[in-house]
C-alpha cells in the first residue's frame, strides 16, 4: 500500500488553485467586454445591402420572419432556380450572379437561413440542418411551387441543407421538394476532408463567451484567393449581414452544423451517391476549408454520375464571388446540357 506524501498534496491543491485562479481570471476578463459589447451598436447597411434588403419580402416560419429575395426573368420559360447560401454570410453571396442567373430562369429566389442575414435569429435555439431544410420547403410552399420542379444552387453550409432536401425527395417525405437538379460549391460535405478555420472551432464551443470572439468581423481574408479578395467594403458588407439582429450572438449555436455533418454522414452523402437527379460540383481550388485535391478527389471517387467544374486556380472558398463569370458559365453549361 502506498500513500500520497504531503508535499504531492499541497503541490495537487496548488495546482487546483491556480486553475480556478485562472478561470476566475478569464470570467473578469470576458463578463466586462461581454457588457460592453452588448451595447454597441450594429455596423449601418451600406446603401446595396439596403437595396438587397428592401427588394425582398418575408414570410413567417414558426413565429420566425424569414427574408427572401425573388426576381422574374425570361419569359416563355418555366425553370424555376433556389439559391441556398453559406456559413456565415447570407443570399446578399450571390448579388454578382444575381441578374446573369434572371436571364436564364424564369424564377430565381434566395433566401436568408433563420439566423442569417436579415432573417430572424432567435435565441437561445437549437440550430439543425434539418429546421433548415423545413424553412426552404415552407418558402417553396408559401411561393406556390410545391408542384414545381426545382432546380438549386448551393453552396458551403448551404449544400448541408441541399443534401437533406434531396434525401426527402428521393425519400419521397411528406412536403418535399421535386429537386430537378443540383449543383453544390465548396461545401464541408465530408468530415474527413472538412477543415474549419480555427474561429469556427473556437466559436462552436466557447458557449456564452463566444461573442467576445467576434468583437470585430472576422478575418475572411485566408477564406479568398490571394488575387480575389474582396474590398474592404465587401468584407463588412458581410460583416453587417452577420450583426443585423444581433447574429454574432447566434453563431455558436448555428456552428453545431459540424457536428451533425458527422453524425449524419451516412445519411447525407449517402443520397449523394445514391440519387438519380442530375448533379454538379463547381470548386474553387485553392479553398483550405475544403482543401485541393483532397477534397476533389474524394468527391469524384463517391459520387460518379456528377459533372465537376474546377475553377482557375487562384480561386477560393467562395467561388461565386471571387469568380463571377467562370461560376455562371460552369453553372450555365451545366443546367443546358439536360
Amino acid at each position: 500500500m502506498t500513500h500520497d506524501s504531503p508535499k504531492n498534496d499541497s503541490e495537487c491543491g496548488s495546482a487546483r488553485r491556480a486553475s480556478r485562479e485562472w478561470w476566475l481570471y478569464v470570467a473578469l476578463l470576458c463578463v466586462p467586454l461581454l457588457a460592453v459589447y452588448l451595447h454597441i451598436p450594429p455596423p449601418q447597411l451600406s446603401p446595396a445591402v439596403n437595396s438587397w434588403r428592401t427588394s425582398g419580402h418575408f414570410f413567417t416560419f414558426r413565429g420566425n420572419n424569414i427574408f427572401y429575395k425573388e426576381s422574374f426573368g425570361v419569359v416563355g420559360s418555366s425553370d424555376v432556380l433556389l439559391l441556398l447560401h453559406g456559413f456565415p454570410t447570407s443570399s446578399y453571396d450571390w448579388y454578382k450572379i444575381w441578374d446573369s442567373l434572371t436571364q436564364r430562369f424564369n424564377r430565381v429566389i434566395a433566401l436568408d437561413f433563420l439566423g442569417f442575414g436579415f432573417s430572424h435569429k432567435p435565441r437561445p435555439h437549437r440550430y439543425s440542418i434539418f429546421e433548415q431544410a423545413s424553412v426552404v420547403e415552407a418558402l417553396v410552399a408559401h411561393l406556390g411551387l410545391s408542384e414545381q420542379r426545382i432546380n438549386i444552387l448551393s453552396h458551403d453550409y448551404g449544400d448541408t441543407v441541399a443534401l437533406e432536401l434531396l434525401y426527402r425527395s428521393d425519400h419521397n417525405r411528406s412536403g418535399h421538394i421535386t429537386i430537378n437538379s443540383l449543383c453544390l460549391s465548396n461545401g464541408g460535405i465530408f468530415p474527413e476532408t472538412h477543415y474549419p478555420r480555427f474561429l469556427q472551432k473556437v466559436l462552436k464551443d466557447s458557449g456564452f463567451i463566444s461573442p467576445v470572439f467576434t468583437l470585430e468581423h472576422p478575418e475572411w481574408e485566408d477564406v479568398f484567393g490571394p488575387y480575389t479578395q474582396p474590398t474592404e467594403a465587401e468584407f463588412w458588407d458581410m460583416w453587417t449581414g452577420i450583426r443585423f439582429n444581433d447574429g454574432n450572438l447566434v453563431m455558436d449555436s448555428i456552428l453545431q452544423y459540424i457536428n451533425q455533418r458527422l453524425k449524419h454522414r451516412e445519411r447525407w452523402v449517402g443520397t449523394l451517391t445514391s440519387t438519380s437527379t442530375p448533379l454538379h460540383m463547381i470548386y474553387g481550388p485553392l479553398d483550405p476549408v475544403n482543401p485541393h485535391p483532397e477534397f476533389i478527389q474524394l468527391y469524384q471517387k463517391l459520387v460518379q454520375r456528377s459533372t465537376v467544374s474546377v475553377l482557375d486556380e487562384h480561386v477560393s472558398h467562395y467561388p461565386q464571388l471571387e469568380d463571377p463569370t467562370g461560376f455562371f458559365n460552369a453553372y450555365l453549361s451545366f443546367i443546358n446540357s439536360f
